[in-house]
């Protein structure tokens, strides 16, 4: 299972709806929130087999402006290699 970096962007008149349907699909502990510092966006790292399945965290009304970004661990012996 892959690991992705969920990046959900949202307005702020999406804010509290968009909270409410991640809570009440179980994430809510999931993500972390730049909203109170005026980013209305939330970030969660889920495992899924890919992004589009990853997605499926985020309310079907943001989805459009969500991203999913696959995350790799380097170590310093995969540095050579890394973009291969």
């Amino acid at each position: 299972m892959n690991r992705y970096l969920i990046i959900s962007p949202h307005t702020v008149e999406e804010c509290t709806k968009t909270i409410q349907h991640i809570e009440a699909a179980g994430y809510i502990t999931h993500f972390d929130w730049g909203c109170k510092d005026g980013e209305h966006c939330g970030w969660a790292i889920i495992e899924a087999e890919n992004p589009k399945e990853a997605l499926l965290v985020v309310p079907s009304f943001d989805r459009p402006k969500a991203r999913a970004v696959m995350l790799t661990k380097f170590g310093p012996k995969d540095i050579p290699t890394a973009h291969r």
